[in-house]
């Protein structure tokens, strides 16, 4: 029988605090996008995947940072596909801060306004990163770090950004709760998915929370026992 949660228990699920660590969690655009932020009481923040796309959703976003007082430092994009630059443009115009994301990824991430149109959204500037990330950058904020790992296969230029000290990952569109990325869009590769999956995401301890682009979190010591696609 499929287990009844409350409102208040789903709400709570999508902010959680891990050591120092919290991580709230917002479902973007119809696609349902998982958008982060990260912060500890420095409340200095960064910006995962900001899927916002209309004036519910930046007010969302808006009305929570002004709420905790963060200060967002970062603005990061796990890949380039539609769903999880939709929100780029608004909040470099509001926050002023740098969007970092991995270079490969640039044939695809140009062409994201041809892309959200034939999907319905009305978003037409998506500005350029301002830093391109690569495997084994550290991204600090507050007292925290995040490492690169470059994880191809869903697209070029994906990442995923793993938390050695708080044991957890975040893996954009890579690696899922019982599943792993779709590798039907331009650049998908399943080969190279499955090598990114197991040669940088399944060495990590099996203790590890994933939070990935969509859908609920995991660990990696469940996604190897259980997972059918690996």
């Amino acid at each position: 029988m499929k287990k009844h949660i409350s409102i208040k228990d789903f709400m709570t699920k999508l902010k959680v605090t891990i050591n120092n660590l919290t991580i709230k969690t917002f479902h973007f655009n119809f696609i349902q996008v998982n958008t982060y932020i990260l912060y500890d009481e420095m409340k200095e923040a960064i910006l995962i995947d900001p899927g916002n796309c209309d004036d519910n959703e930046n007010k969302m976003l808006i009305e929570y940072i002004e709420k905790e007082k963060l200060t967002i430092k970062y603005i990061l994009n796990t890949h380039p596909h539609i769903d999880h630059v939709l929100g780029n443009d608004f909040c470099k115009r509001i926050y002023h801060v740098p969007l970092l994301a991995h270079e490969e990824g640039m044939p695809i991430y140009k062409n994201s306004f041809a892309y959200g149109a034939s999907f319905g959204f009305s978003q037409t500037e998506f500005p350029t990163p301002d830093i391109f990330l690569k495997e084994g950058d550290e991204i600090l904020f507050g007292k925290q770090s995040l490492k690169v790992l470059y994880t191809p296969g869903h697209s070029n230029g994906s990442i995923s950004l793993v938390d050695h000290n708080n044991k957890l990952v975040f893996t954009g569109d890579t690696l899922f709760e019982g599943s792993v990325g779709r590798t039907d869009l331009p650049t998908g590769d399943l080969s190279m998915l499955m090598k990114s999956i197991k040669e940088k995401l399944l060495v990590l301890e099996d203790n590890t929370l994933v939070f990935p682009g969509h859908g609920d979190s995991t660990t990696i010591g469940q996604e190897k026992n259980e997972n059918p696609y690996l």
